[in-house]
């Protein structure tokens, strides 16, 4: 995995906070999951819990690992929203299949979940929504 990352050692240093951030937001997730699943169905547990991984995942990578030249933050609010339907739609989908197809517990199926849309989402937010200036 290493030997395909990027060279330039801007680009390896935002995927490293990026990686500290995703870990970040995921035990956001997971403690909100927890939670929520008391109470809630799995799914609704799941959604809820996404919502507040979310919204430490947009101010942390907005502010510290992805820092971008943008101004135009409203435009960049919403490609950040389409890059995480993008992830939400392949978390729950990962989510989903541990569940029915694997027999995972919800805490299993969510962990199983984050892995698929990691680089996928890296991609996006590096490369277009938080893209440096220059």
């Amino acid at each position: 995995m290493f030997k395909r990352m990027p060279s330039d050692p801007g680009t390896q240093v935002r995927f490293l906070r990026f990686l500290v951030v995703g870990g970040t937001a995921a035990a956001v997730q997971f403690a909100a999951l927890w939670l929520g699943s008391r109470r809630l169905s799995a799914s609704a547990a799941f959604t809820l819990s996404f919502c507040c991984s979310t919204g430490t995942h947009y101010a942390l990578n907005r502010f510290w690992a992805l820092p971008s030249g943008r101004t135009d933050s409203g435009r960049q609010f919403g490609e950040y929203l389409l890059a995480v339907g993008a992830s939400y739609l392949i978390n729950l989908g990962a989510f989903q299949l541990g569940r029915a197809v694997f027999g995972l517990g919800v805490m299993w199926a969510a962990a199983w979940a984050i892995p698929p849309s990691t680089l996928v989402v890296f991609v996006l937010l590096n490369y277009r929504v938080f893209r440096r200036a220059g």
